[in-house]
């Protein structure tokens, strides 16, 4: 491992350290005073014009290059917070604790040890922040915009007033493939199907055991929905399922998931049986435990299904909401639900089952339903709520963000497909992403804005595992410079 100040001496030196500034600040989603006054700070102290709104959006204002004062004005967009996810066997707090990022052995990724990294989206408001301060880049007037909560509902966007961008142009970075530019996203909506029940007392002589899926790879519930990586909390339920009905398992709780877009990575259930059924359900935790690493092998390799004896609860979940929960979380659909037909590698419409939680006497269960198609978000939400509501749950939909409809023919698009063509010889990729980028709610309060969302190379967001290439992202910042001089 690389000292985690070196990163602070990457090229282009600006950008990187003003990520590594990033990575000192606590800024989960939810938590976004500190990040926020830092970046009003930030603009004021570069003597710009620096605006936050009743919600917490920052917005930092740069007059134009000589020359560009009447060229249109050019939004550089991103979102302050960040996914907080850690391996289980890491101590960290995200509320209190910085990144610890450091460059890889090989010297071509920058990662976290044992989290998240914050490369989503911490590359993009860096390179904002690097432009501002940057006396020799030129370009239009500018605006850097920074939004709160993108990660848990795309609150900052929701929210925006219209009015207060002045730009035509606005370039999301808040995507995570060199080379690609996205003209098009999925919208979305949440779904929370809520079991409230009265406990029972836990049969007398039962013994406990906790069982857990982990070391899942999880990753971004939209980006990787389409790579058949596992889901801790349906592969949990399977087990429950079948312990359930032959070894006369009952169901006292059961957690999975932290995040709405994100793949569950672990999950875990603690379940009571007769004391003389013990080594018949961990010897079918066992059998589960091959089973899915057959399943998944080559996809799951760290995957591990363990039971472990624990204190027994005085209480249980009642049997009949047990079986329905069961029932309906086995029902409920999770993955790709419907691709393009006329892109069969893009996925047009997907669920991740993203969050099971036991607190209080209820347990809920949280969804997060994409689709570029409006008509068919609808549809699986619908589905999603009848497979619920049959077993008795109350369901409620929040959270729902439009898509962001293509437009091939925007001036933007092609001047950005004509200079990186200049700068490095080949032709970007133009595509549609499976995930909610800011620029479909953008766009619906700004009519007649033109947005392109482009970024460098992050593997694995979303998950402990995330990485950003340097090289990448020297190649974004020069495409960025270069972008900025012709538009």
């Amino acid at each position: 491992m690389v000292n985690d100040k070196m990163v602070n001496g990457l090229e282009p030196q600006g950008l990187w350290s003003s990520f590594y500034s990033l990575t000192q600040i606590p800024r989960p989603s939810g938590k976004r005073k500190e990040i926020a006054d830092f970046l009003v700070n930030y603009g004021k102290s570069l003597g710009l014009e620096t605006l936050q709104d009743e919600i917490g959006n920052v917005l930092i204002r740069k007059p134009a290059s000589p020359g560009y004062e009447n060229h249109p004005g050019v939004i550089l967009q991103g979102h302050m917070d960040m996914v907080p996810q850690k391996n289980s066997d890491k101590v960290f707090d995200f509320e209190k604790d910085p990144i610890e990022a450091y460059i890889e052995d090989n010297g071509e990724w920058v990662t976290a040890d044992g989290t998240t990294l914050g490369a989503d989206n911490g590359i993009g408001v860096a390179t904002a922040m690097a432009i501002l301060a940057d006396k020799n880049a030129v370009h239009p007037p500018l605006e850097a915009f920074f939004t709160i909560d993108e990660e848990t509902g795309m609150y900052g966007a929701n929210d925006l007033k219209s009015g207060w961008l002045k730009g035509k142009y606005l370039l999301n970075l808040d995507s995570e493939t060199e080379g690609e530019l996205y003209v098009g996203c999925a919208g979305g909506i949440d779904s929370e199907a809520t079991f409230r029940y009265e406990p029972v007392e836990t049969e007398e002589g039962d013994i406990a055991l906790r069982v857990s899926v982990k070391g899942c790879k999880g990753g971004h519930s939209g980006c990787d929905i389409h790579l058949q990586r596992a889901n801790a909390i349906k592969l949990l339920f399977r087990f429950l399922k079948d312990a359930v009905a032959n070894f006369e398992a009952r169901l006292a709780s059961v957690d999975g998931g932290n995040m709405r877009n994100a793949i569950p990575r672990e999950a875990s259930a603690v379940i009571t049986i007769p004391a003389e059924s013990y080594q018949d359900v961990q010897d079918l935790v066992d059998r589960y435990e091959d089973l899915f690493l057959r399943e998944y092998d080559g996809v799951e390799p760290d995957l591990h299904f363990v039971g472990k004896e624990v204190e027994c609860p005085k209480t249980e979940m009642p049997e009949d909401v047990q079986d329905f929960l069961i029932h309906a979380v086995t029902l409920c659909p999770h993955g790709v639900y419907r691709v393009i037909p006329e892109m069969p590698d893009i996925v047009e419409t997907s669920n991740n089952i993203a969050i099971i939680e036991t607190k209080d006497n209820t347990v809920k269960v949280i969804c997060l339903t994409r689709s570029s198609v409006e008509s068919r978000k609808e549809e699986l939400a619908s589905i999603i709520q009848s497979a619920f509501s049959l077993a008795g749950a109350d369901v409620e939909f929040s959270g729902a963000y439009p898509g962001w409809k293509p437009n091939f023919k925007s001036t933007l698009l092609a001047t950005m497909k004509s200079v990186y063509e200049k700068e490095f010889g080949n032709s970007p990729r133009i595509v549609t992403i499976h995930a909610g980028l800011e620029c479909g709610i953008i766009g619906s309060k700004y009519d007649g804005m033109e947005m392109i969302s482009f970024g460098p190379t992050i593997e694995h967001p979303h998950s402990p595992d995330e990485r950003v290439n340097i090289a990448t992202v020297q190649k974004f910042y020069r495409f960025v410079l270069a972008a900025l001089r012709q538009l």
